[in-house]
């Protein structure tokens, strides 16, 4: 099997130097030259057999104290995927969005420290998400468009990511524990051709301090993805998932190319590629993009 190894750093910060690609090829024991995806950003290298995690490992320990992202995957005809189901809080935006309502009640440290233990799989995603919509009872709805206009920010790359991945024949869809009031306009402003997130009880223009059954938890998102799988009529090896806490690990596992970013610990062993250095335009390169090929968003 032909395996392709991918070294990525930040578009702020490139590492990718000729220095760098030359221990990873006598790492990889290779004679294949790199192919530049984007100048000191991002490179891949062909391998003639082997397995790709003892390789992934050894380039790992070889650069662990420099900013790079190491991946060794399978090359062939599905390298490029056709379905992308998103996580939207920490992966697709830089924030939780029920820690941002909750500080509009002063009350951030503590629904954060929940929301916290929830994404590291230390406590049950559903019944935490009820307890800390319960404690937003009262706060008006409108007030989301404030948060989303003033303290919502797009992780970058996110635009140009599903953009690319659009552009390219690939379904889109933003699949969150959250809540719709947010997914909605977040979603359309990334692009996103699809999204599902949980509802919000609602009573006289305020939140009621209930969420709608059932909850967008961790088999809702593995379902998201099998679902849009098999409309789309898709190998598994055709799709790609993306998240950073512990209810997104379903949906990761089930996708052919589950991307933790920058995740928790948990997560980040568990999925099949992770990315604690680059931004979402990573999740391209992964797939063989090269920047040329990139649609701004």
């Amino acid at each position: 099997m032909t395996l392709v190894a991918s070294l990525i750093a930040n578009p702020a910060r490139p590492a990718i130097t000729d220095a760098v690609l030359a221990e990873a090829r006598r790492v990889l024991r290779t004679d294949h030259q790199p192919r530049i995806l984007h100048g000191q950003v991002a490179a891949e290298i062909l391998v003639e057999g082997g397995e790709a995690e003892p390789l992934e490992a050894r380039l790992r320990e070889v650069f662990a104290g420099e900013p790079i992202d190491v991946a060794v995957l399978p090359g062939g005809p599905h390298r490029r995927k056709r379905l992308f189901l998103a996580d939207m809080d920490s992966t697709m935006i830089e924030q939780e969005c029920i820690d941002e309502l909750a500080a509009t009640l002063g009350l951030k440290a503590h629904v954060a420290a929940i929301t916290e233990r929830a994404m590291r799989g230390e406590i049950a995603f559903e019944p935490a998400l009820r307890e800390r919509v319960a404690l937003l009872k009262g706060i008006e709805a409108g007030v989301i468009d404030a948060l989303i206009r003033d303290r919502i920010t797009l992780t970058p790359g996110g635009r140009t990511l599903v953009a690319t991945m659009r552009t390219h024949g690939a379904r889109t869809c933003l699949v969150s524990g959250g809540f719709t009031l947010f997914t909605g306009p977040i979603g359309a402003t990334l692009g996103f051709e699809e999204t599902r997130a949980n509802r919000l009880g609602l009573e006289a223009g305020r939140l009621s301090g209930t969420v709608e059954e059932p909850i967008v938890g961790r088999e809702a998102k593995r379902a998201t993805l099998i679902e849009g799988r098999e409309r789309l009529g898709l190998a598994t090896e055709e799709t790609l998932a993306v998240g950073d806490g512990a209810n997104d690990l379903a949906m990761l596992g089930e996708a052919g190319l589950g991307v933790a970013f920058r995740a928790k610990p948990a997560v980040a062993a568990a999925a099949r590629a992770r990315i604690d250095h680059g931004d979402l335009t990573a999740l391209l390169y992964l797939q063989g993009f090269g920047a040329s090929e990139f649609v701004v968003g």
